[in-house]
């Protein structure tokens, strides 16, 4: 009986292989557009016209249980993970489960549908914010810059905004891969566990207006180390749902570091929150980009092309930098003060950047090579079909090997 068992499980696990294969065998190669800088006599500051009064503190990646309990956040619960958040300032926090959009709170005016899609071996993962349904469709053992980008392509059509997730986690998205893929909005640059930035300045570099994305990727919501330690603050005048989301696609927020002591428990860390700073404003007046907070911070640093820091302005609450010709983008970090007088609380603002349009996004760059797609497809299948042949003549063979053995 349990030999029977394993031969089903294994005809199965063949089978899920065949057409995993037939994914690879049928994916389009794309040619890729060399990076471009940002170029362009305009300057894009995404935080035009902003109102300080208006920031709203969220978070869009957080685990409930899901799946029988076979993901990981298999004990959290809406209640808690609703009431941790809101005692901790937030008042747009979303649920991101696993292949699967998630309903609470689905009669608010806040609520967006958000999942997290990625059934990878390794963390090739999404954010995707406005979801229409759940997209299936991944490449599970291994993904090159092609699948890559195939599948934010086959997201860009089901979602208002798609966000690579953790993209630093297991090397899920390279540096290279940065400087090529498009056809997405958002870079989620901070979680609990992983920093991204790298592969942030690379996208800014290469010529793509790709703004910040926060969160704590958060699997244990009685976990005070894992709970409101990165979050993106958006600049929305209300908590409508529609408004939340033009705000993140036109850039207007930005991804807070928040500083937390060792072993800080839930009601020190909700005190916490009400004393981080306000950002006032981010202006450009004529070359110059000024910017201004309501707190002395430990410094300003303004960072540029290949993530090289251009200036860095100590000990005040507003700095300013003039962009030179060459600057192509310039994004500001802010590290505030710790209670003991150290680097504390970091906010990340999106950049700004040359731009030739008024209203700037990150288009598709690559173009399926047909031919060349064709090409694998036609030398592929067959080959996959030979090996199926082989493989099944092998196992007649030795079906047949030990029926004659019996017989003799």
């Amino acid at each position: 009986m349990i030999w029977r068992v394993f031969k089903i499980t294994g005809w199965i696990i063949a089978g899920l292989l065949i057409i995993e294969l037939l994914f690879y065998f049928t994916a389009p190669v794309y040619d890729f557009q060399p990076s471009q800088p940002f170029s362009g006599e305009k300057i894009h500051n995404p935080y035009a016209g902003m109102d300080s009064s208006h920031w709203r503190k969220s978070n869009f990646h957080f685990h409930l249980r899901a799946w029988g309990g076979l993901t990981s956040g298999r004990n959290n619960t809406t209640d808690e993970f609703w009431k941790t958040y809101k005692k901790l300032g937030y008042t747009a926090s979303y649920v991101s489960d696993y292949m699967r959009i998630n309903t609470f709170n689905k009669d608010s005016v806040f609520y967006i549908p958000v999942y997290e899609h990625g059934i990878g071996i390794r963390k090739k993962h999404q954010i995707l914010i406005g979801a229409e349904k759940v997209l299936w469709f991944d490449y599970s053992l291994v993904q090159n810059l092609n699948h890559k980008q195939h599948i934010l392509n086959l997201l860009r059509n089901q979602n208002e905004i798609v966000a690579i997730a953790h993209p630093d986690w297991e090397a899920g998205y390279s540096l290279d891969d940065m400087k090529l893929l498009s056809n997405y909005d958002l870079l989620e640059v901070l979680d609990n566990n992983w920093r991204s930035v790298p592969q942030w300045d690379v996208a800014l570099s290469s010529g793509h207006p790709v703004y910040i994305l926060a969160d704590d990727d958060a699997h244990d919501i009685s976990n005070p180390y894992q709970i409101g330690r990165c979050c993106t603050y958006i600049n929305s005048p209300t908590l409508h749902s529609a408004d939340l989301v033009k705000a993140l696609k036109e850039g207007k927020s930005f991804g807070a570091e928040i500083y937390m002591s060792e072993g800080e428990t839930f009601d020190q860390k909700a005190f916490r929150a009400e004393q981080v700073p306000t950002l006032e404003s981010v202006e450009i007046r004529n070359d110059t980009l000024f910017v201004r907070a309501d707190q002395k911070a430990f410094k300003f640093n303004f960072v540029g092309q290949n993530g090289k820091s251009m200036k860095l302005a100590r000990y005040t609450s507003s700095a300013w930098y003039r962009i030179l010709p060459e600057d192509t983008y310039i994004r500001t970090e802010i590290t505030f003060f710790n209670q003991y007088g150290g680097p504390g609380t970091v906010f990340y603002l999106n950049p700004v950047f040359r731009s030739k349009d008024e209203n700037p996004g990150n288009p598709l760059r690559a173009e399926i090579n047909y031919p060349r797609t064709w090409i694998l497809r036609l030398f592929s299948i067959p080959a996959l079909a030979a090996l199926i042949f082989f493989w099944f003549n092998m196992r007649r063979r030795k079906k047949n090997q030990k029926q004659s053995g019996h017989e003799g």
